[in-house]
């Protein structure tokens, strides 16, 4: 398993519409094969970047989901209230303590 960061900076006036379309798929995104996890982060101090910070069983599963309908939908409303190039990690964790 592994961890899926991604920065998005939106225009502040699109930040309503990004969230409620996120609110609309985000059981879909997480239902996905191979989707452990996701949440959604609001930078404290730029309310203009977000994240998704989410776990994926295989990099196979994360390139299914990227290659699916439902990303194309998502990716295709999104990508058009960026202010920023959005930027992606796929890391591996380390250590975790609770």
């Amino acid at each position: 398993m592994f961890v899926r960061i991604v920065k998005m900076s939106f225009h502040e006036e699109n930040i309503p519409a990004f969230l409620e379309n996120f609110d609309s798929i985000k059981e879909k995104i997480r239902s996905a094969e191979g989707n452990r996890f996701l949440e959604l982060y609001q930078d404290k101090n730029n309310p203009c970047i977000f994240f998704t910070y989410s776990y994926w069983e295989t990099e196979e599963d994360l390139e299914n989901y990227r290659r699916s309908a439902l990303f194309d939908e998502v990716w295709t409303f999104t990508k058009k209230l960026f202010n920023e190039k959005p930027e992606a990690w796929s890391v591996d964790k380390v250590v975790s303590l609770q």
